[in-house]
């Protein structure tokens, strides 16, 4: 429950690189979290950045990111808990400049320097407009969007705080799709088994966790927005020159602990943040939903190589057959629950596939893409739900970049609708007896082969 703690876990499992020479927060420490998510190497600490004034800030890149071992490759996510406190230091407006502070200019086309991609105020991404304001993405469906609905119908600007270094568990429960009306911080009691300790904001009536790194506060405008963007977002694109009009926050003090650590995640290609977190944690909200409706619905997993817009649900074919559906029945049964729910917001192909395929597995999902779902007669798709807006084919695409473009692509074959699968894997697990198998697995490191397979 506390990030401190668990930046000490990293180094305790040699998963962190001190950089104690002067790092440039203009692309610098971008490139480097960059290549870091790109070669799951260990997270950079930055501890001397250029810029850097009256203890604001280091940075640590890569808090989510994977590890190149086969064996802990999930060790980052498995850290994502701890507890102690610390001394804290406060400036009021007027004893700081946000354009002065050491935040990162991650790509060389983003429309500004982001201080918020690994924060807590909801997960939406926020960049240093000027001295006192930042500007961020507020859009609907996000609870930071439906707070700002609801102030703006008593014509009040939003009381805001955003906090980095929260605990660990606490941005994972804020990357999930959680209902509407559920408290976070209740949820990060009922899966931690710990209530989150908070303290009230210095210039509002909000309570933040109490061992946050830093935190600013003040207000989000109603009515006043500025252009916001680009940046080099979780699809692994930046499109230069595109900006939005997105509201103003205005920061009115930052409380901070002394040697602050701002954590970074540096969205793009394979893999970073974005990728371990927001699809996996949709996806297991997704499972959760088809549970509830009744849903024979095994696993549900977000494959890393779809960039967040894929999630692969594996279905339990004999419950299946119990019901003598069809492909488009049950296909647009999954559709309709999932593609109008929040769970199911970022996500726009839903990939149906049998018990053999480990939907944890890349190569067995594509597989079954690719061999099992006939384009255009074994997909369902729909124009008239809600979609993502920062999938590039949304909104740069040839359609509306807010409605539609999401699809069910069954991949369960047409017998196991019916009778059960009627094929065998031309592969070295189901197409050769047990004791050839386990007299060549005995064999393999001896006759030179690679121990790791």
């Amino acid at each position: 429950m506390n990030f401190r703690s668990y930046v000490e876990a990293l180094k305790q499992d040699n998963d962190l690189v001190e950089i104690d020479r002067e790092i440039d927060p203009d692309l610098e420490a971008g490139a480097i979290i960059r290549k870091v998510c790109e070669t799951d190497d260990k997270a950079p600490l930055f501890n001397n950045l250029k810029g850097a004034d009256k203890g604001l800030f280091r940075i640590l890149g890569a808090p989510n990111s994977l590890r190149a071992d086969p064996r802990t490759r999930y060790g980052r996510l498995a850290r994502h808990l701890a507890l102690p406190p610390t001394a804290e230091d406060i400036l009021t407006d007027g004893e700081f400049d946000l354009t002065k502070l050491p935040v990162p200019l991650l790509h060389q086309e983003d429309g500004g320097k982001y201080i918020q991609t690994y924060g807590m105020h909801s997960i939406a991404r926020a960049m240093v407009y000027d001295k006192t304001h930042l500007t961020g993405l507020v859009i609907p469906p996000q609870h930071i969007w439906q707070m700002q609905q609801k102030w703006k119908a008593i014509g009040k600007d939003v009381p805001w705080s955003l906090c980095f270094g929260v605990p660990p568990a606490a941005i994972m429960a804020s990357s999930m799709p959680i209902p509407d009306g559920v408290t976070e911080a209740g949820y990060i009691g009922a899966f931690t088994g710990h209530a989150i300790d908070v303290v009230k904001c210095e210039t509002n009536d909000l309570y933040v966790p109490a061992n946050t790194e830093f935190v600013l506060e003040g207000t989000m405008s109603i009515t006043e927005t500025v252009p916001e963007g680009p940046f080099g977002e979780m699809h692994g694109y930046v499109f230069p020159g595109d900006s939005h009009p997105c509201p103003l926050y205005k920061v009115n003090k930052i409380t901070y602990r002394n040697g602050a650590i701002l954590p970074v995640s540096n969205c793009g290609r394979l893999t970073d943040e974005t990728h371990t977190m927001i699809g996996p944690l949709a996806a297991a909200e997704i499972h959760q939903l088809c549970k509830d409706a009744g849903l024979p619905v095994k696993e549900a997993m977000s494959p890393f190589e779809s960039q967040v817009t894929w999630v692969a649900l594996q279905i339990d074919t004999a419950a299946l057959r119990k019901e003598k559906t069809t492909s488009a029945e049950f296909c647009k049964k999954i559709g309709d629950l999932i593609f109008n729910h929040k769970a199911g917001y970022t996500i726009h192909r839903l990939v149906l596939v049998g018990e053999d395929i480990d939907v944890y597995n890349w190569k067995d999902v594509i597989w079954a893409f690719c061999t099992r779902c006939r384009p255009s007669l074994d997909e369902y798709f729909y124009e008239d739900v809600r979609g993502f807006p920062l999938v590039p084919y949304m909104s740069h695409g040839t359609g509306s970049p807010t409605q539609g473009g999401k699809v069910v692509s069954d991949a369960l074959m047409p017998s196991e609708y019916t009778t059960g699968p009627d094929w065998q894997a031309a592969d070295f697990k189901h197409s050769y007896p047990q004791e050839i198998q386990d007299k060549v697995n005995a064999s393999w490191t001896d006759m030179g082969f690679r121990s790791d397979f």
